[in-house]
């Protein structure tokens, strides 16, 4: 009982030292309810209401449409600058491949593996970025995307020959998991190797 109490006391005690009317953010209020009152207690209790009043009427404009708005206009802003333009829509597209859990939207952007030197050689996990290969010096190569660790928005862009790209049997959430992780999580999403293949 005496500790609950004693927890009881101090978290109060923290809670007007931060919030009371004699911290930093209740002077803050007592200024702004000042304009309506001169007592410092009935100031403090009147910005406290329009505090509250303030952050349960954004939350509301935020239910209501008010996030989609301010993207739209920030869409419509970015949207006449063209250098800025292409880029900010590139990093939107890959950070929506990234976040949206479904695939079937982006079939087109699919996790793949990139074999340096063909098969056998060096093995890294990229994103082919479309179906249809390109002829890049006389040969006919896909365009895929390998991402950064630990932070995969972003990696380099490689037109490799079609015969170095092989399907990734794992979804995007496993690609983004391995990345991520730096490697840590690769065996919860690829085959494991006998204990003789182990070093």
């Amino acid at each position: 009982g005496s500790t609950f109490c004693i927890s009881s006391t101090s978290s109060v005690r923290f809670i007007v030292d931060w919030l009371g009317p004699y911290s930093l953010f209740g002077r803050a209020l007592g200024w702004l309810g000042l304009a309506v009152s001169g007592s410092h207690w009935a100031g403090y209790m009147i910005g406290l209401a329009m505090a509250i009043g303030m952050i349960f009427g954004l939350g509301i404009l935020v239910e209501r449409g008010l996030a989609a708005w301010l993207g739209g206009v920030v869409d419509s802003i970015v949207s006449r600058i063209p250098v800025v333009r292409t880029i900010y829509d590139t990093v939107g597209r890959f950070v929506e491949v990234f976040s949206n859990r479904d695939e079937s939207k982006f079939k087109s952007m699919r996790p793949v593996w990139c074999q340096f030197g063909g098969a056998g050689g060096v093995s890294t996990l990229a994103l082919l970025s479309s179906p249809d290969p390109v002829i890049v010096n006389g040969q006919a190569c896909y365009a895929v995307i390998v991402p950064t660790a630990p932070v995969p928005i972003g990696g380099g862009l490689l037109f490799a020959p079609v015969s170095w790209i092989t399907p990734a049997d794992i979804g995007m959430e496993a690609l983004t998991s391995i990345y991520v992780s730096m490697g840590v999580t690769s065996a919860q999403f690829l085959p494991l190797a006998g204990k003789d293949a182990r070093t």
